[in-house]
């Protein structure tokens, strides 16, 4: 009997030590950190393709006769390059554009029956843009200079290009998806200004003046 009560006595001994132990494990909570998560960034160069359609006016004019406006329209595609900087929600970037162009019209009035024809070739753009970000999605607008050509053909199949600088102003709106690729629609308003068609080719100096709008779509990839 003494050494049941003994042994029971030690039990109990061994148990109350380290009864606390386990208490103190099982009560402590067990806390995970949560991932973190780094806040999106429109920081970066990027590249892209786009394309769209342009529509817009031409009207040839020299000292004796006036075509009066015109319509012109067509496709267009091409490539992008680009850089932004994010400050706070605000992003400030550069870009620039290239696109093959098949924007062109023609007119009877003062032409006779062939007409005079009006086309654009090719048209880039240099641009800066300020945006606004609400996170992955960014509205901005731009604005620059713009280059194209103006290829002028006459009533009887003699044509004359001439590369004018023009300048250039629109918005957009840019969202953010799978990580590094966005998507954007685009519009531009271009003003190529006016190409001279020379008395050789015209017979008289002829001023041909070239307005178009932009409308755009595209996709970029940020580096």
């Amino acid at each position: 009997m003494k050494r049941f009560l003994l042994a029971v006595g030690a039990g109990l001994m061994a148990v109350s030590m380290v009864s606390p132990s386990l208490a103190a494990d099982l009560s402590r909570p067990v806390y995970k950190a949560p991932m973190y998560v780094a806040p999106f960034s429109w920081t970066g160069f990027y590249v892209g393709i786009n394309g769209g359609y342009g529509w817009g006016k031409s009207n040839w004019s020299n000292p004796l006769v006036s075509t009066g406006d015109f319509n012109v329209k067509g496709p267009l595609v091409g490539g992008t390059i680009g850089y932004n900087l994010q400050t706070g929600a605000f992003v400030w970037g550069l870009e620039a554009d290239a696109d093959i162009s098949w924007i062109k019209g023609s007119t009877l009035t003062a032409c006779g029956a062939a007409g005079c024809e009006t086309r654009n070739r090719w048209l880039a753009t240099g641009r800066g843009r300020i945006g606004y970000a609400w996170d992955r999605f960014l509205p901005y607008i731009t604005g620059g200079a713009a280059f194209g050509d103006i290829k002028m053909t006459n009533p009887i199949g003699a044509s004359e290009t001439k590369t004018k600088i023009g300048w250039t102003a629109g918005a957009g709106i840019e969202y953010a998806f799978l990580g590094a690729w966005s998507a954007k629609i685009e519009y531009l308003y271009v003003d190529l200004g006016k190409a001279t068609c020379g008395a050789a080719t015209c017979g008289l100096d002829t001023d041909v003046k070239f307005t178009s709008h932009i409308g755009k779509i595209g996709v970029n990839y940020r580096f």
